[in-house]
């Protein structure tokens, strides 16, 4: 067991690179068969997939699938610490112009979607324009894409598109966009009205870029999400699909011929073992997968212990002093071979207030003093001890430590736990009680609830239970409703929520991958839930977002922080440390840093091993 820390991304921007040394060319002698039909590795998400069309989401747990089936133009090197990106259907790194607003991207050739009956019976090749058309979509009005800010305003012609578009209430694929255009077969480029060194990222996003074919979306529209198909490593095999309840995945038979290679640091002895063992292989090794999804905690560990799956991902918190007492892996799963990694992960959770609702939004000072006493009376520390059993760090910023940007000197007032300042400032700005009952009013005295979201799960209830108890500290009553994840998802993308406490994982290793999350422009379901608008935040963003990786960036994203901290559109909470354990015939396992991110075709699976412990007493 091991604990990672996570630091910048490094990244060769301004030349095209080879691609790695066995992703093409002369089979290795190792390489192995390819897919073992006869392996299949069990494990469990603990939230529902919402939807297979990549350009839809915006949850981890899709986003983890839809990389399996779905290829975009870059990934992250496997083993690599700190991250690092690297061609994935390209012949090298894109071509970055001196200006941060030209990219331009070589598909190789030889890329094949999964067999369908909508490409009549023929191989169906990948092609530069198939990542125009894809990355497109984003601008379709009806899809009311996620990632839409990515390209909205950025794009060359991204504007003048999608205002016509929007009046005339049709989508034009056909129509030229000079800022997104295929050059040739396998070329395609994007062109930035402005400088974003960070624009990058977007294409080892899989919201953005993982690649569909346009035959597919015209053959199911708005069902597109139930019937993907993509050039990815696996497949979905459909009908043993159970929606919210279990996937099944098989190796796609149409899988370019690609072998293993990483780019481990020289002192990670664990990623220089994984390498020396699995290098050469070709991927993916594994022939099917069997995703779960097990909301409740307990049940979910306790089919990983009776060996019903093989791999934890995402121990529960509520287990840690049983299985990793003093972050040390407990003898009785020692025994069992049982493996474990503790990972700092790029991940924040926070409170978001609506800043259009009637009770706490706004930015007059009695509001702002309504959220800030919310957020001084949230007792996070004990969520830290009680929920997460210790495996957690206050946060400080809006983004998270190992992101670049984040300085570990850097503090505010953020994790502050004070019932008195909060009571202090209720007061002060008229948030009294004044029928005696024990809990305050509005300042025009009509009543003050505060109305908040979350599942029905063991630890959403513990967390609840903290509110309420935070909360009647400082004499504010608080109400929750119970909904499926998915459910207040969509109701949190139409602006129905007053507030919602949400855990999120960074989409790259940037923390732009945060600030643009309280984006003006973004508010709604371009990111911006708590729809916080504010023209020096959005001023210092603008600024920031057109800088290259400098202490002048970071200084920027640092008041961005306290703009965030003294307006309080979010209440930041903390950063988690995630627990993943698996049996040990599980080969070359590694939690990605960027954890949208899917590992499936880099792992093995030692079929004698896997006997021998599923036969155990």
């Amino acid at each position: 067991m091991r604990l990672y820390h996570t630091s910048r991304l490094v990244l060769a921007l301004s030349l095209a690179l080879p691609a790695l040394a066995f992703g093409q060319g002369a089979k290795p002698a190792n390489a192995g068969n390819g897919p073992d039909p006869n392996k299949t590795l069990r494990y469990a998400f603990e939230v529902a997939e919402t939807s297979l069309d990549p350009q839809k989401v915006s949850d981890v747990y899709s986003s983890i699938v839809n990389n399996a089936i779905f290829d975009t133009p870059l990934r992250y090197d496997h083993l690599a610490r700190p991250a690092k990106l690297v061609p994935n259907t390209l012949i090298g790194m894109p071509e970055v112009s001196a200006d941060y607003k030209t990219f331009t991207l070589k598909v190789k050739p030889g890329i094949y979607f999964a067999d369908h009956e909508v490409f009549g019976g023929k191989k169906r090749e990948l092609t530069a324009e198939d990542y125009v058309f894809t990355m497109k979509r984003l601008l379709d009005p009806k899809l009311s894409a996620p990632q839409l800010a990515e390209l909205d305003g950025y794009i060359v012609g991204s504007e003048e598109f999608l205002k016509r578009i929007r009046k005339n209430g049709k989508m034009e694929y056909d129509t030229p966009l000079e800022g997104l255009k295929a050059l040739d077969r396998y070329t395609f480029q994007i062109k930035l009205n402005e400088p974003k060194p960070t624009w990058i990222y977007n294409f080892a996003d899989c919201r953005v870029s993982c690649v569909v074919a346009r035959e597919v979306v015209e053959k199911y529209g708005e069902d597109i999400g139930s019937n993907p198909v993509g050039t990815g490593a696996y497949r979905l095999i459909k009908p043993l699909w159970k929606r919210s309840s279990k996937m099944v995945f098989e190796a796609n038979p149409n899988f370019r011929e690609e072998y293993y290679d990483a780019q481990p640091a020289a002192d990670d002895k664990e990623g220089q073992a994984i390498l020396a063992k699995l290098k050469g292989r070709r991927v993916p090794m594994i022939g099917r997968f069997e995703v779960s999804i097990i909301e409740e905690r307990q049940p979910r560990w306790i089919s990983f212990v009776n060996k019903e799956f093989d791999l934890m991902w995402r121990m529960p918190e509520d287990v840690a002093q049983q299985a990793v007492p003093n972050r040390t892996l407990a003898p009785n799963l020692v025994k069992l071979g049982i493996k474990a990694e503790l990972v700092p992960a790029l991940d924040l959770t926070f409170l978001y207030f609506n800043m259009k609702d009637p009770i706490v939004g706004g930015y007059t000072p009695e509001k702002i003093a309504l959220r800030r006493a919310i957020s001084l009376a949230y007792r996070s520390q004990d969520e830290i001890d009680i929920v997460q059993k210790g495996l957690a760090i206050p946060a400080h910023t809006p983004y998270s430590p190992g992101v670049a940007g984040y300085d570990p000197n850097f503090r505010t007032s953020a994790s502050e736990n004070n019932p008195a300042k909060a009571r202090a400032l209720l007061d002060m700005h008229g948030y009294i009680d004044r029928d005696g009952d024990g809990y305050r009013e509005m300042p025009d005295g009509k009543p003050l609830v505060l109305k908040s979201n979350s599942t029905p799960t063991e630890k959403d209830r513990t967390v609840d239970e903290l509110w309420r108890r935070s909360m009647d500290d400082i004499g504010i009553r608080i109400e929750f409703r119970k909904a499926k994840w998915p459910d207040l998802l969509k109701e949190s993308n139409a602006g129905k929520l007053m507030m919602w406490f949400l855990g999120g994982s960074a989409s790259s290793p940037d923390a732009d991958t945060w600030l643009q999350s309280l984006y003006g422009p973004n508010c709604g379901f371009k990111g911006n839930r708590a729809c916080f608008q504010l023209k020096e935040y959005d001023e210092a963003f603008e600024k920031a977002e057109r800088m290259p990786d400098s202490p002048e960036r970071t200084k920027l994203y640092q008041d961005m922080a306290k703009l965030m901290v003294v307006y309080a559109p979010w209440k930041i909470n903390m950063h988690r440390i995630l627990t993943d354990m698996w049996y040990p015939h599980v080969i070359g396992f590694r939690r990605p840093l960027v954890q949208t991110q899917s590992w499936w075709r880099y792992v093995d699976i030692d079929l004698e091993l896997q006997k021998k412990y599923q036969n155990a007493s």
